[in-house]
Parts: C-alpha cells; sequence; structure tokens
C-alpha cells in the first residue's frame, strides 16, 4: 500500500488529513483521542482539526505561546472534546509529555500523537514512555539526506532538526515501524498494526519519494566544497549557497520566525547586501 495516494489536506500542510484517515481506518480499534502541539492556532496547518471536526475527535492541544493560545481557544474553547493546554512541551520528567497528558483522561494508547516544533521533536519523542499512541507524526528536517543519521543536540535553544534516518531509529527502539514519508514528516504505527498496511519495504530509503528539500555537500579532489540539490538555508528564505559553501554570519544561525525586530532588519540588509555582491 502507497499512503501517499491518500494525501489530502483540509488544514494540514502536506496531506496529512487523508493519510491519517486512511491509517485510522485501518486500525482494529480506535477510541478517537488526538494530541498536538505546537498547536499554533489549532487550525493553520493543523494534523488534528479535521479530525476533531469531522470525526468528533476527543484532542489534547497544547500552545505555549500566549497570542496563538487565545486564538485556539476562540476556535476550539467551546467544544467539550478539547482539552486546550497552554504550556511548552520539554523532554525532561517535569515539562514532558508524559507528566503533561497526566492530568487530562487520554487514554495510554490514544490514536494520534503529533509533533511538529521544528527543533527537539526527536528528544520530545523519545522522553515518552508512559503513552503509546498508535500513530505518531513526527517531523525531521527536509534538508538532510536519507541516508544520514543526525540528532540535534537536546537544548531548547536549538532549532536545527533531526533527520529521517535518526526518528527511524527511534521508533523502532519504541517498538513503532515506519509507514509513511512526506515532505518534512514520519508517520509510525505501533509495529503490532504494521502487517495490516501490506508495505513490503519500509526502509526509509524506498518511502521517502520527495527529496526536493535535500541538500548535498561534496569535496572537489582539491578540497573545494560544493552544493547539490537545495540551496538555499532552509527557512532562510533568499540565501543561496551557490557554488561554493558559504555559512550564514552567526548572528543569523537560529530560526528566522523567533528573529524580533531588530534581527530581522539586519537579516533583510545583510541579504540585500549578498544581492549586490553576487555572493548570493
Amino acid at each position: 500500500m502507497r499512503l501517499l495516494d491518500f494525501a489530502s489536506s483540509v488544514y494540514a500542510q502536506h496531506g496529512e488529513d487523508g493519510i491519517f484517515a486512511k491509517i485510522l481506518e485501518l486500525l482494529p480499534t480506535r477510541d478517537r483521542w488526538c494530541v498536538e502541539f505546537g498547536a499554533w492556532d489549532g487550525q493553520y496547518l493543523s494534523n488534528t482539526c479535521h479530525l476533531i471536526e469531522s470525526q468528533a475527535y476527543s484532542a489534547v492541544l497544547i500552545e505555549p505561546c500566549r497570542k496563538k493560545f487565545a486564538e485556539l481557544l476562540k476556535r476550539h474553547g467551546k467544544n467539550p472534546n478539547v482539552i486546550a493546554l497552554p504550556k511548552f512541551v520539554g523532554f525532561g520528567t517535569g515539562d514532558g509529555l508524559d507528566s503533561i497528558l497526566a492530568d487530562t483522561p487520554i487514554p495510554k494508547m490514544f490514536d494520534l500523537l503529533s509533533i511538529d516544533i521544528e527543533g527537539n521533536d526527536y528528544h520530545v519523542w523519545n522522553a515518552i514512555s508512559s503513552y503509546n499512541p498508535k500513530v505518531a507524526h513526527i517531523a525531521f528536517n527536509p534538508m538532510i539526506p536519507t541516508e544520514v543519521d543526525y540528532v540535534q543536540p537536546a537544548d531548547m535553544k536549538v532549532k536545527q532538526g533531526s533527520s529521517l534516518l535518526a526518528l527511524v531509529q527511534l521508533a523502532r527502539r519504541k517498538d513503532y515501524e515506519l509507514v509513511c514519508v512526506n515532505h518534512n514528516s514520519a508517520i509510525f504505527v505501533r509495529s503490532a498494526y504494521f502487517p495490516l498496511f501490506g508495505i513490503p519495504n519500509n526502509d526509509p530509503r524506498q518511502l521517502r519519494e520527495d527529496t526536493s528539500g535535500v541538500t548535498y555537500f561534496f569535496s572537489g579532489y582539491d578540497g573545494t566544497l560544493f552544493v547539490a540539490g537545495r540551496e538555499t538555508f532552509g527557512c532562510h528564505p533568499g540565501i543561496l549557497f551557490k557554488a561554493r559553501l558559504r555559512q550564514l554570519p552567526r548572528m543569523f544561525r537560529s530560526y528566522p520566525p523567533e528573529f524580533g525586530r531588530c534581527k530581522m532588519i539586519l537579516f533583510k540588509i545583510y541579504r540585500r547586501i549578498a544581492r549586490l555582491l553576487g555572493r548570493a
């Protein structure tokens, strides 16, 4: 079975709404509970909003941003099946998902978990032990080649992301198997359910079809570094690697949505100068 054939989006970014519908349809039992963080405003690029609205799913939606949490409450606050929490999910004993969910009525083996936090997705999932969702949707850095095993430092200040291969290896330690890969996320099911999907080979190199975001570096015999594939610095639009490897200035090596007004102005100035110099 090729789950990407069922991809469709109502709210989700890369067809997850249709993919989840097919996966959940194949499961022998469902309790109609899901968890998502960061849930943002509960609608924009949401991986659970369609389940909540079309299939009457109960949900735990977690969002630490005060402004976005207020918008989330406007969207779902009157729904008695939605538990909205203004919390920050980490990977410690006090702020991990186990601790947060312990105060909710959600079953231990709920249907769907979605983690997409641009960085520590690997570490947050790794820290979960008390809950075993049937389906886990975990984001990875799409710029990392499929063959690379990379895990970013366990540091909430770091936003690099981990590789697909690293997530697959973690999944197997947690008794999950890969069933689908879209642009920047991997979808896993509990190993007991994997035979239901009729996937002959779930090697990530087989299931990952979209490699448009992958960046490759290689060296010439003379030691010159070159880039192939995606030629931009990830979430930093307009800045190109060009023919030779060039790192961003250290001050800009962070996640752009968190730049702040002054840093964003400086970044735009840097980008303009780089273009004028023919280096971007």
